[in-house]
């Protein structure tokens, strides 16, 4: 295939569009609320009213996930939210005037109007099952740019330019980790994309692979051209089973083209993309374990250095990036650095991709610059807590922390967090009210992190367990004051002398929670006499 092919695919697809769209969420939160059936009505009641102008697509994740299924009208833009099959013939009848039954969204709600959507600039557009709606929304035009106009040092050049940090939670800068595994010396090399999404509350890798999946094989293919790969794995979890399906027919769609396997756009370029699924294992987000469990090995952590750039897969030179960094990859060639520079925070530049979730009236996907603050997303996006007052929000999943009401003006950066005892994490924003008892909340967190430990180092196998046993004291009102203080110094170990994130990053729920929230731990033992 060259170029001409390509943009003959995107014309024809285009040309090929009706007047008027009913696009239908056919991600995996609409389709639990039934909205297969749904699409499935619709293109039955425009074929009832004999309507040639209207089409009906499947589409993924539109973001307001809480209101699903979710229907929108174009090219007027009317939202419906929580539209069941039964409300279809009186969409469709909307068009020539009468009134539809389902209730309307509003797309001008702040949910939507203060996003700025890169990663999810495809998502509730395109058809993610067809690969023409994804080249006719200028898909795999980025490939092409780099494999005919550009050098590997100079697509390295434009990503470490654009100031693009990993968006899997450490924030590490991608141009640089591109650039190790180009200068790296071996016979092989491979391309890693993590979609290992395992932190409670989270579901944006999910949602962006089941919204766009060839965005993920672009950027991969644009990666493994930089640093001189030639085969990919994406690593997913058994659990998300609609991201798998749609990854498989993804790449197979990718390979009859010519858009992946040998010879790709005639450039003398060979990339091959194949998919692993893990079996839910938290542990196996951590770089080193996920390479084990592709070599079929147990899902464990290995001591680094060595580091994945230099020893990775199978011993060889190994680029590891997360779902949403990938997704990042094409808007950067096709808008250059300087576009995407402009973006966001002095040090955190760009979008960043959450799942806003817990005590709040709007959950679900959203994309923001980096540099909003919380107050923004949960008060304004979100529409704060429908019953009460914002307690805290809890960032960064596991190994994140719980961030008091009094910080939500904290701008979302990878600093700003850090400063107040949390991180960006890979996106998870869970939301609590002044109902939620924040020992629960770390007790929560702790049981979660020793159930996922894999056993390996003594510091995480045994302090998890421990943190968790002294957390059912406190809880149960057996603790007393010195038990606090043995947990907060049983913490500090276990961060200190953990050998992998896992163990490291367990006791930040605890350790913010008791930074922020100190008299209700100390409610709980206050009757054992605090002054000892």
């Amino acid at each position: 295939m060259d170029i001409s092919e390509l943009l003959t695919i995107a014309e024809h697809e285009r040309t090929m569009r009706r007047p008027t769209c009913i696009r239908c969420c056919t991600a995996l939160g609409c389709q639990s609320a039934g909205s297969l059936s749904l699409k499935q009505r619709l293109e039955e009641a425009v074929a009832e009213v004999d309507r040639t102008d209207i089409e009906v697509i499947g589409v993924g994740c539109m973001g307001m996930c809480g209101h699903g299924p979710l229907v929108r009208v174009d090219p007027d833009g009317v939202l419906y939210e929580h539209v069941h099959a039964a409300d279809a013939p009186s969409i469709v009848a909307a068009l020539d005037g009468g009134d539809a039954t389902a209730p309307r969204g509003d797309p001008q709600h702040p949910f939507f109007t203060l996003q700025k959507r890169i990663v999810l600039e495809n998502s509730g557009i395109i058809d993610p099952e067809r690969i023409e709606s994804y080249i006719a929304a200028g898909g795999y035009q980025a490939l092409y740019c780099v494999l005919h106009d550009m050098t590997p040092a100079e697509v390295i050049d434009v990503v470490t330019r654009s100031g693009l940090r990993g968006r899997g939670g450490a924030g590490y800068p991608t141009g640089l980790k591109w650039a190790t595994v180009a200068k790296s010396h071996g016979d092989r090399k491979y391309v890693v994309c993590n979609a290992d999404e395992g932190d409670p509350g989270a579901f944006m890798d999910r949602s962006i692979i089941e919204s766009d999946p060839h965005k993920i094989l672009e950027g991969m293919a644009i990666a493994a051209y930089a640093v001189g790969a030639d085969q990919g794995y994406v690593y997913v979890r058994a659990e998300y089973p609609l991201a798998i399906q749609r990854l498989q027919r993804a790449i197979a769609q990718a390979r009859r083209l010519g858009l992946l396997g040998a010879q790709i756009f005639d450039a003398g370029f060979t990339f091959r993309i194949d998919i692993r699924v893990g079996a839910g294992a938290f542990v196996c987000g951590e770089e080193t374990a996920l390479m084990a469990s592709i070599e079929g090995r147990r899902g464990q952590p290995r001591p680094r250095p060595p580091y994945p750039a230099e020893s990775g897969l199978w011993g060889r030179p190994t680029l590891i990036n997360n779902v949403e960094t990938f997704a990042n990859i094409p808007p950067i060639i096709r808008n250059g650095a300087e576009w995407f520079a402009a973006i966001g925070a002095e040090h955190s530049k760009g979008t960043k991709v959450f799942a806003l979730t817990g005590k709040i009236r709007h959950t679900g996907l959203i994309e923001v610059p980096m540099g909003v603050t919380l107050r923004q997303i949960v008060e304004e996006m979100g529409g704060g807590v429908p019953e009460g007052r914002v307690k805290a929000v809890q960032t960064g999943g596991p190994s994140g922390g719980c961030i008091p009401a009094a910080l939500l003006d904290t701008p979302v950066d990878y600093e700003s967090l850090q400063r107040v005892g949390s991180i960006m994490g890979s996106g998870g924003m869970v939301v609590m009210d002044d109902a939620t008892n924040m020992v629960d909340v770390a007790h929560f967190y702790m049981e979660f992190c020793k159930d996922e430990s894999c056993g390996k180092c003594i510091p995480c196998r045994a302090g998890t367990a421990q943190m968790l046993h002294m957390l059912n004291l406190i809880r149960s009102g057996q603790a007393t004051a010195a038990d606090l203080a043995r947990l907060e110094q049983l913490c500090i170990m276990v961060k200190e002398t953990s050998l992998c994130g896992l163990g490291q990053s367990a006791p930040n729920p605890v350790l913010s929670t008791m930074k922020y929230f100190r008299e209700e731990y100390e409610a709980f033992v206050r009757d054992e006499g605090l002054a000892g």
